[in-house]
């Protein structure tokens, strides 16, 4: 039940952090006409959330 509930914490801290991320991609694009810097911080946070959770999850 504890692993469960670190498990739970990291999912939920991680998705924070990607939300983070991907408004600091939008503002990349937005506000600095980055956009090839906006869409790789947008793009690389999500393939990393996605693939540091499912290594949680195997564990």
């Amino acid at each position: 039940m504890q692993a469960f509930i670190y498990d739970l914490l990291f999912i939920v801290a991680s998705i924070l952090i990607l939300f983070k991320a991907i408004g600091y991609g939008i503002y990349e694009i937005k506000e600095m006409k980055n956009k090839s810097g906006g869409i790789s911080i947008i793009s690389l946070s999500i393939l990393i959330t996605i693939f540091f959770n499912f290594v949680i999850f195997i564990k």
